[in-house]
């Protein structure tokens, strides 16, 4: 069973790769395990948000990344929004974001 990910925009695209390199290749190593077994991957990797929002959990040396995600029609998951973690608590702009390009998709 093979999923597609795709991202919200080619500039989304291009600030993920611009994370720090393990925290860049654990999200990465997370993305090819979502396109091989499904989004439903669970902890460590995955965890709801509610609403049908979900994350990504990467984490490195540097910090720890999260990437907002979700379903679409057809083995289809459209990575919506993501951030650097600087706190303990998920910042509210940061869902806020993602839960709007969320309905736009």
């Amino acid at each position: 069973m093979n999923w597609n990910v795709e991202f919200y925009n080619t500039n989304l695209y291009n600030d993920l790769m611009k994370w720090p390199a393990n925290i860049k290749g654990h999200f990465i190593r997370i993305v090819k395990m979502i396109e091989q077994y499904g989004a439903n991957l669970g902890m460590p990797y995955t965890r709801s948000m509610g609403d049908g929002l979900f994350e990504i959990r990467a984490k490195g040396k540097e910090g720890i990344g999260r990437a907002f995600f979700c379903y679409v029609k057809k083995q289809r998951v459209i990575i919506l929004h993501g951030f650097i973690k600087k706190t303990q608590h998920t910042p509210r702009k940061e869902i806020k974001i993602a839960k709007q390009r969320m309905k736009e998709v």
